[in-house]
């Protein structure tokens, strides 16, 4: 198989991985094969479309789910270059989490940014990540300066869904940690430090200590807004987080069912007690839009303007879920970032929301409002 294997070729340069001598090992062991080789240079789509390569050619003799496809790297650290002939950098070293327990101090605002939201839900499997990545996207795009904390430690998405699973941040000579950008979006997560096929086993004040590195020892530009993408629940992390941090206001994420309602009540009551502002709460998933345009309620119809009125909070709008949705989530590529969409029931939410949110956070100047329909959804 290492001959097969060989043979197929770098999608970047189109030499083949033994050409590159990027080919380190293929191994049979109890039905599996295992594949390592160095993705030096390798983007990650460049890296998905190799890899598909490499199952395919095997496919004959192995099921998918029996080939096992490593890296390794072996390139050094980017060195800084020098500013000036006589003035020498020290080389970028790679950033590092201190990993122990959080501290409980006096409530601080993040350095350079000027709001801090949190989008949080009180269950799982409602689209909180994914609205995340959109909203940040969506008020970038109105003019602000957005960066996004991936604070859901446990199941980390922001990498994935900006399209950056291969980076790692670095650190300044003072031992900040600097954030990664995409689509002009300032983003630090958890996903950065570890594997992706590794689970993290920590109890909850370890998680604090990482959220309070990732605001406060972050080396954040100016930015207008921070959104910290919470777990699931009412944990540690969302206590922590309220503990050390000045925030502005959280968004309640929902789907239209009962038993959504039922944990997002519980965790819209929590902010409640613990002071923060509630920004408002967001339908989403509320109907299947298919190609055609059609509406599916799948989920119900209505449930959160009903929930926002028994909770006597703004609602902010429904956001509806189409296939592009997904499968722009899946490419890394968030769909608000695609001006093919802004026709769309879903692009017109999105914009919808994200004017509220702005206006909710004092930016009502600072944000463009598109000119013709798109006008109407900033003026609401």
């Amino acid at each position: 198989y290492r001959e097969i294997i060989g043979a197929i070729k770098n999608p970047k340069t189109g030499a083949t991985l033994d050409d590159e001598g990027r080919l380190k090992s293929v191994e049979v062991a109890d039905g599996e094969l295992t594949i390592v080789y160095n993705r030096d240079d390798i983007e990650i789509a460049a890296k998905r479309d190799l890899e598909k390569e490499i199952i395919k050619s095997v496919a004959e003799d192995f099921d998918p789910f029996k080939v096992n496809v490593k890296t390794v790297s072996s390139a050094p650290p980017v060195q800084v270059k020098e500013k000036a002939p006589e003035v020498k950098q020290a080389p970028e070293e790679q950033a590092q989490l201190k990993v122990g327990h959080g501290t409980i101090g006096n409530k601080k605002k993040v350095a350079g940014v000027g709001k801090v939201i949190a989008v949080a839900s009180g269950k799982g499997g409602v689209g909180k990540s994914t609205f995340t990545t959109n909203l940040a996207v969506t008020l970038a795009k109105s003019g602000l300066k957005v960066g996004v904390i991936d604070a859901d430690i446990y199941g980390p998405s922001q990498a994935k869904l900006f399209g950056v699973e291969d980076k790692k941040p670095m650190a300044t000579p003072d031992k900040k940690m600097v954030p990664i950008k995409s689509f002009d979006i300032d983003i630090m997560s958890f996903a950065f430090f570890i594997d992706a096929d590794s689970p993290v086993i920590w109890r909850g004040p370890m998680l604090g200590g990482v959220l309070n590195q990732f605001l406060f020892d972050v080396k954040w530009p100016d930015l207008d807004v921070v959104i910290i993408d919470l777990p699931p629940g009412t944990g540690d992390i969302q206590l922590s987080m309220v503990q050390n941090t000045h925030v502005d206001g959280v968004v309640v994420i929902s789907t239209p069912q009962d038993v959504a309602l039922l944990d997002a009540q519980k965790g819209l009551n929590m902010f409640k007690k613990i002071e923060i502002p509630i920004l408002g709460v967001v339908e989403n998933m509320s109907a299947f839009v298919c190609d055609a345009g059609v509406e599916y309620p799948i989920f119900g119809k209505g449930g959160g303007t009903v929930f926002a009125d028994k909770m006597e909070v703004d609602f902010l709008g429904a956001i509806p879920l189409e296939m592009a949705l997904r499968e722009s989530s899946d490419a890394g590529s968030p769909y608000m970032s695609n001006d093919d969409y802004k026709d769309r029931k879903v692009y017109q939410s999105y914009l919808e929301v994200g004017s509220k949110i702005a206006n909710s956070l004092g930016f009502e100047e600072k944000v463009s409002k598109p000119k013709g329909f798109f006008s109407r959804l900033f003026s609401k």
